[in-house]
């Protein structure tokens, strides 16, 4: 059922939003350094590795450069006009392709870096992948601004690996052992009305013990 809903949606959400992709694509094209998209390897169902799309929104190689793959807080490999496109989430919108082509869902566990994949334990590895990752969900809700934890820290991997990827790990297990059609409508929900109001917490919404576990992580 959700893989129909994520069809039809994909869709329709794709054909609504060319104008604004459009105009984007113009202005990736004439600035910055002339990429419009960005590729990058990440683990998907069954572990297995597909091509993620967002708009470029970061220098080339800049996955070589400084942190590597963690994007800190006033980042100076983001472009100017980047930093609007990540802000805005509007940077995330092209992976309405991969939802549509059938890599990822709308909601699922957020797909990680294999790097990042490897710091959960074999098992959260299995139940993690066994079902499609999402373009929203609940780590990502969680976790919108992860970019934060990461001020003034001089070894951005070992916050990731200490603080940040056991909560993740618990909130995506959490996820696949809850999936359901209701639990699907009402992380959409909460993920436009997190965008709307980004200062708010919107995990009691979607269930009220995770709310009250996780609700320090998010003053």
């Amino acid at each position: 059922m959700t893989r129909i809903i994520d069809i039809l949606l994909s869709f329709f959400a794709l054909l609504i939003l060319m104008p604004i992709f459009i105009p984007i694509i113009i202005v990736l094209k004439l600035t910055g350094e002339g990429e419009v998209f960005y590729l990058q390897d990440r683990i998907g169902v069954g572990s297995k590795t597909f091509k993620l799309y967002k708009f470029t929104t970061m220098l080339k190689d800049s996955e070589n450069i400084g942190t590597g793959a963690i994007t800190i807080k006033n980042d100076p490999r983001v472009l100017p006009f980047g930093k609007f496109l990540r802000k805005s989430k509007i940077n995330e919108l092209p992976q309405l392709f991969n939802i549509l082509i059938g890599d990822m869902s709308f909601v699922g566990p957020r797909p990680l870096l294999k790097k990042q994949f490897g710091f959960y334990n074999s098992k959260v590895q299995e139940t993690v992948s066994s079902i499609r990752p999402g373009l929203t969900g609940v780590g990502s809700i969680v976790f919108r601004d992860e970019e934060r934890f990461f001020l003034d820290c001089l070894d951005p991997d070992e916050i990731y690996i200490e603080k940040i990827s056991p909560i993740k790990a618990d909130l995506e297990v959490w996820y696949v052992k809850n999936n359901s059609i209701w639990l699907y409508i009402k992380l959409i929900i909460a993920t436009f009305m997190a965008v709307i109001f980004p200062s708010k917490n919107f995990l009691s919404f979607i269930d009220k013990d995770l709310g009250i576990k996780y609700e320090s992580i998010l003053e």
